[in-house]
């Protein structure tokens, strides 16, 4: 099985958030556990696989796992696989179809390379923040939201250099009834090219930290689109690799968009059972 390693939501290797990609021959998918086992292997944020479906509704199946579990919707993990399917020469014209479990997704791949991802939104309906969650942070809060079917508690400090500084407890926030925690600050410097910078934290699901989340911002540009009265934003997520999402708000769907580098090109050996 020939594998690809990708960074996404960059334009230079080693940065932005790395996913393992496999397009696959079909006509059926391995089976779930293989594909985890697979996952686990890679060991990054997210293993995506793809399987062409001729003739339908979508272009392609596409599935996402972290080294624990298959997840509902993956931004740069759906960036790297448009941008193998690119470099494969296996686009068409026009949107690519994806059919996923967060529902059917679209990509578009421009001749610069530029990838576009349509998402659904997500909503950021404020609540009281989780209990213990100040507390494995390390600081209080200005406020906490959900995020629908997302299933993230988004979190707003006062500001960048907050969120940068953070050092949050993994241990005390894996417990908390949520898949991950995306923190949030508006840029200290908008001149710096964003308007907003974040951290995702999600150990429940085996990922301690994300280096760039594009499933986040489908809650991130809502609310910061709201904030700031426009529908174009940037966000720059500020992990130690970090990475720059363009998001744009159209009625109940979030473009976003950013650049990838495929960094490793090989083949799996042995695979495993399941």
């Amino acid at each position: 099985m020939r594998i690809r390693i990708i960074d996404a939501f960059t334009d230079r290797a080693y940065s932005g958030n790395p996913a393992a990609v496999c397009l696959l021959d079909g006509p059926d998918w391995p089976g779930s556990e293989q594909m985890r086992r697979i996952a686990a292997e890679m060991n990054l944020s997210e293993t995506a696989f793809a399987l062409p479906l001729p003739g339908g509704e979508a272009d392609w199946g596409l599935r996402w796992f972290t080294p624990v579990e298959e997840v509902n919707l993956c931004g740069h993990g759906t960036l790297a696989t448009v941008h193998a399917l690119h470099a494969d020469g296996l686009l068409g014209e026009g949107w690519v179809r994806f059919d996923t479990r967060g529902g059917l997704l679209r990509a578009l791949c421009e001749a610069d390379g530029t990838i576009t991802l349509d998402f659904p939104a997500n909503p950021h309906l404020p609540i009281d923040p989780p209990p213990g969650l100040e507390q494995a942070l390390g600081r209080p809060v200005l406020a906490a939201f959900e995020t629908g079917a997302l299933a993230d508690c988004l979190i707003l400090l006062p500001s960048e250099h907050a969120v940068r500084a953070l050092c949050p407890d993994l241990g005390a926030l894996a417990r908390l009834p949520v898949r991950g925690v995306l923190i949030t600050a508006p840029a200290d410097d908008p001149a710096a090219g964003y308007d907003f910078v974040s951290r995702y934290f999600a150990p429940a699901v085996g990922i301690a930290e994300d280096p760039v989340t594009g499933s986040a911002h489908t809650a991130l540009a809502p609310y910061w689109a709201q904030q700031l009265g426009r529908t174009k934003v940037t966000g720059y997520q500020a992990s130690p690799r970090g990475g720059l999402v363009r998001c744009e708000v159209t009625g109940d769907r979030v473009l976003l968009a950013g650049r990838a580098v495929t960094v490793l090109d090989g083949t799996l050996r042995a695979l495993p059972a399941g």
